[in-house]
Parts: structure tokens; sequence; C-alpha cells
């Protein structure tokens, strides 16, 4: 009973994380670079899959064996470091939110022919529903279970319909025309930053699963994680790039949505309505969670409420949808804030993997602090960059 049990711990942190990383922006992203890069798309999402398996195992190994959440983790490395990347990861979880709220009221309205507004309350009430029961957490990963099998089952049937050139795709992988860093990087910070990368890892922890003895069973749910945000992506990939091979068009106000249509008639467009609203409402669930874990060991009144903060998480990103719609300008800086997200945290698991105070006896292995320290220095660059491009726009 206790091994099924964990097996269904794991799986559901696995597919926490990468539903929280299937958002509508995975949807748009994937499409649109294929788009611009064809079959070369392929190597892009090789190399970044590689980076974010380096960067997962980094954080959630850390986070198993110091048996701390992140932020108790940068405050044990630097005195007030945990409120700072507390104070960023809520931020920006809000911000993406509403964007994962208005992606669910897309969907409905595909659907359903539900306004946005009214789409996104449905929405918002099925997360709030979750998070009202007493065993939450077990709902929680059955739901994202569910929804992720469900996406992967359309999304495969889609790329089958669309006939994508395999041959061309596989050797493209490997040898590309053209190779965009700013694809790379912006695949990896969507897989893996802000709050994505620690849903499952700190849904680990409140599960129990913890400690060095842990080890072994939480790399095994790290990189099912990405394995199965990778598996969306790649068969997303495929479907546009069959789509695009035959010379078709995307509709540029939709092209997720397009891609499916075109593969699919309209089937395939309902088919796109049942996977952004999948996409959208896990990701709404794995934004919420994450964003108020990271809070709740400051106070005990959060702890003994956590559920009810979560909830209330969820009703103010889908006010600010529904009254004010997208806030563009604190999406922009959010957005920028959310790419230096990615550096913070993970150097500070990389300091903190070298601490004793933290850490104890555990010897973390050298490939992974490589890994890790190459994507600090790639990130902090372009979150720094966008930063200071981004941030004049704000008082224009």
């Amino acid at each position: 009973m206790r091994l099924k049990r964990n097996v269904s711990i794991l799986l559901g942190a696995a597919f926490l994380m990468a539903t929280s990383a299937v958002g509508p922006g995975f949807l748009m992203q994937t499409t649109v670079f294929t788009q611009t890069l064809g079959a070369s798309f392929g190597f892009v999402i090789l190399l970044s899959i590689l980076l974010d398996i380096g960067v997962q195992l980094n954080v959630w190994r850390v986070i198993a064996v110091s048996e701390k959440r992140a932020q108790d983790i940068a405050n044990a490395v630097l005195p007030g470091l945990g409120v700072l990347i507390a104070v960023l990861i809520v931020l920006g979880g809000l911000a993406f939110n509403i964007g994962n709220v208005g992606g669910a009221g897309l969907g409905f309205n595909v659907l359903l022919g539900l306004s946005a507004e009214a789409g996104a309350v449905v929405a918002a009430l099925i997360s709030i529903a979750i998070f009202m029961v007493r065993e939450a957490g077990k709902v929680m990963d059955r739901f994202a279970q569910v929804m992720g099998l469900l996406m992967i089952l359309l999304i495969v049937y889609v790329a089958i319909t669309s006939a994508p050139p395999l041959g061309e795709a596989a050797v493209k992988t490997i040898l590309p025309d053209k190779v965009d860093l700013i694809a790379i990087i912006t695949l990896v910070g969507g897989t893996v930053g802000g709050y994505i990368t620690f849903s499952g890892g700190h849904r680990l922890l409140d599960a129990g699963i913890k400690g060095p003895e842990a080890l072994p069973q939480v790399t095994t749910s790290a990189v099912s994680g990405i394995t199965i945000a990778s598996v969306i992506r790649i068969f997303l990939f495929l479907a546009a790039l069959g789509v695009i091979s035959k010379g078709l068009a995307l509709d540029e106000s939709n092209p997720p949505a397009s891609v499916f249509q075109l593969a699919a008639g309209q089937v395939g467009y309902k088919l796109f309505g049942i996977v952004m609203l999948s996409a959208a409402i896990t990701s709404v669930i794995g934004s919420a969670y994450t964003s108020v874990s990271f809070i709740k060991s400051f106070h005990p009144v959060i702890a003994r409420n956590e559920n009810r903060v979560i909830i209330g998480f969820i009703v103010l990103s889908t006010l600010i949808f529904i009254t004010i719609g997208k806030p563009v300008r604190l999406l922009i800086l959010a957005g920028a804030l959310n790419g230096l997200i990615l550096p913070v945290t993970l150097g500070t698991i990389l300091v903190a993997a070298y601490n004793r105070k933290v850490v104890g006896t555990y010897r973390h292995p050298l490939w992974l602090t490589i890994f890790g320290a190459l994507v600090v220095l790639i990130m902090a660059w372009l979150g720094a960059y966008t930063l200071w491009q981004q941030l004049p726009q704000l008082f224009i």
C-alpha cells in the first residue's frame, strides 16, 4: 500500500511540474518557433531538454536532502534572500496566472462558445473546487495526471493527422540549418523557470518524500516531469511542422489553434479547445499551489490556511483578468523578473548544495553543478538585458 502511494505521489509531482509548464504560453511558443525555424526547431528542443534535466535535478535533489523549501534554503544561505525569492515567485506567478486564467477562458470559448470572461470564471471554480476538499493534494495529483495524459493523446492524434516530415525532423534535430539562442533560453525558462521547477519538488516535500534515502525516487520523478513536458512539446512541434511543411499559413492571432484546425478540420479546432483548457487549468492550479508554498513557511497562519490562501490567489488572478484584462505593463515587468528568477534560485541552490549546514554530508554531483552554472550565467544575462530594455516602457 505504501509503495502504491509513493508511486502515485511521484507521478503526481512529475505531472504537476509538467502540466504547470504546459500552459497557454507553452503552446504559443512551440508553434511560433516551429513556424520560424522549421525542422531545425528540433535541435532547440533537444538542447533545451538536456538543460532542463540539469536544472530540475539540481533543484529537486537539494530540496529533498535538505528537507527544506526553496525559500528556507535561500534564507539559510543568506538571511533575507528567501524573502526576496518568495516575492519574485509570487509576483511572477500571479502575473502569469492571469494569462493562464485567460487561456482557460479561451478554451471554453472554443468548446462551448462562452465568452473568455465567463469561461475564466468557470475554470477558476473548477480549480477552487480541488482545494476545497480535505485530500486536496491527492486530488491535485490525480487531476494533473488525467489532464496531462489527455493532452498527450490529443496532441499525438493531431501530429499523426498532420503527417509531418519525420526524416527531415530527425536530421535537422542533429544537424540544424540554424540555431536560435533566444529560442533555447525561452524554452528553458518556459519549462523550468520561475515557480515551475519547484512545483513538483515542493509537492514531494509536502508528501513526506525527502531525505538522502529518497534521492533515487526524487531523481526518477524529476526526470519524468521533464520527459512528460518534452513529449508534449515534441508532438506539438511535429503537428505544427506537418502543417507548415505543406505550405499552409497559420493564423497569426492564434497559431496553435490554426495548427489543430488545419491538421484535423473542425474536429481539430475543438480538440484545440480541450488541449488549451487542460493546459490552462493545470497551470492555474500549479501556479497557485507553488506560489503559496513559497510563503507558507513565513507565518503559521498561512500554513494553517494554505488551501484558503491558494483559493484567494486564484480568485485574485481571475478578478484581475475579468475586470481589467491583462495588465500589459505589469506583465512586461513580471516577465522580465521571471527571467531573473531562474538564475537567482538556481544559483542559490548550487551554493546550498555545498553548504554542510543545509545538506549535511550529501555530496552533489559535479556534472550537475556545471550544468547548473551554465544555465545561471545564460539566463542571468538574458533576464538582465530584457529587464533593462523593458523597464523604461513602464513609465511611458
